[in-house]
């Protein structure tokens, strides 16, 4: 009887659960309350929070190995059927769509088709602020690598201040593999968490004139000079000609802004091209979110997690992030100082890739000083811009770093 009960419980894996192991499942609760409950991002952190708890039920064998196990030393990897053999599923999933830089690439196909860069050109000068926006991501990589990282880790770390997950996670891939998993949690995390930090950066640099600056009073005041006649055209054209410019100037960007600009031409085209575009931002892109969420989430064991270096990670993240949001609105206040036709500084508080959440946000926050001032249309252009801004930004850090 003895011998019986002693082999149920080797059967079950309680004798393999740490203090660590249960602090990773809290982690991926918290995760999955924050998608479920209250609904931030629960697209990517509903997968990524079951990702994390998958890779800590002790002995399952779901979380992802150490490169160090699936490459051998003259720097070859082993046949992807070995390593789903030796290494189960979430392993054949990362190292086949993750490792290989497949599945950002896939997902910004889809955000194109889903983008509309008609508020973008209509305000020309707005999507200016996109760049200034990306900020947070120079600065940031300037004190990571002051604090003890190096320079890969560092760029790693500071393009969470793009607040672009996908760009962050192509990023990290390529730069710093071993830190994909905390990179990414924490990229996802402070983009579910727009609604709390724009509002915080906003009001400790913004003054209530500021607030209640009224683009469309300032558009009547100040009409545009020039109009584009042929928007339609022009939306057609736009994709193909940037692809072009970047792929001359940042190649390493031309992965993620290619697949963008593809997306949102067939989009533009037409019902010519409309069922390339649904499923680009449908099926395909789904399928891309569910293995990307799953797989970086399996990244993310204790060994890994708890670390000094994903601290350091996590309060990086949200300093990018918050120097990001204090960069566009710093921006907007220079340009005002010069110009007769005000800005709305929130405009330049989405000069992130967080599109749309940061345009409602701020659009919100207009609202409350001003139940007329919808500047959700403006915001846009400096958003959408953004998207761009922040990948390729991350192009020329991989150019330089890679």
């Amino acid at each position: 009887m003895n011998e019986i009960f002693s082999n149920l419980a080797e059967m079950t894996a309680f004798g393999s659960i740490s203090w660590g192991t249960v602090l990773m499942w809290i982690i991926a609760f918290v995760l999955l309350y924050l998608g479920i409950k209250k609904q931030y991002e629960p697209l990517l952190l509903v997968p990524i929070g079951f990702g994390v708890l998958l890779a800590n039920l002790p002995l399952a064998g779901l979380g992802i190995v150490d490169n160090s196990l699936v490459q051998s030393a003259d720097g070859s990897y082993m046949n992807l059927l070995d390593i789903a053999s030796k290494y189960g599923i979430m392993n054949f999933l990362y190292y086949a769509l993750i490792k290989t830089g497949l599945l950002p690439p896939i997902i910004f196909m889809g955000v194109g088709a889903l983008t509309d860069f008609g508020p973008m050109l209509r305000n020309l000068k707005l999507s200016l602020f996109g760049g200034a926006a990306q900020l947070g991501i120079f600065s940031v990589l300037i004190i990571a690598v002051m604090v003890g990282f190096n320079m890969k880790e560092a760029a790693s770390l500071a393009i969470i201040g793009g607040a672009d997950g996908p760009t962050a996670i192509y990023t990290t891939i390529k730069l710093a593999p071993h830190l994909l998993g905390p990179i990414a949690i924490a990229a996802y995390s402070y983009m579910a968490l727009v609604p709390v930090i724009i509002p915080l950066v906003a009001n400790l640099l913004m003054s209530k004139k500021e607030f209640q600056i009224h683009m469309k009073k300032m558009d009547k005041q100040f009409p545009p000079k020039h109009e584009i006649k042929h928007l339609k055209t022009v939306k057609i054209v736009f994709p193909i000609v940037l692809g072009l410019v970047v792929a001359v100037f940042v190649p390493s960007a031309a992965p993620l802004v290619g697949m963008l600009l593809f997306g949102n031409l067939v989009k533009e085209i037409g019902a010519n091209t409309s069922r390339l575009a649904d499923a680009a931002s449908g099926p395909i892109m789904n399928t891309a979110t569910i293995f990307l969420g799953l797989t970086v989430g399996a990244t993310m064991t204790s060994e890994v997690f708890l670390s000094p270096q994903t601290l350091g990670i996590i309060v990086g993240g949200f300093l990018a992030f918050a120097i990001s949001v204090a960069g566009g609105i710093l921006a907007v206040k220079v340009y005002n100082m010069f110009s007769k036709k005000k800005i709305n500084p929130l405009v330049g508080a989405t000069g992130l890739s967080a599109v749309p959440m940061a345009s409602r946000v701020a659009n919100e926050m207009a609202l409350k000083y001003d139940k007329s001032n919808h500047i959700l249309q403006y915001c846009m252009a400096s958003n959408v811009s953004g998207v761009i801004g922040s990948a390729v930004a991350a192009g020329v850090l991989i150019s330089f770093l890679g």
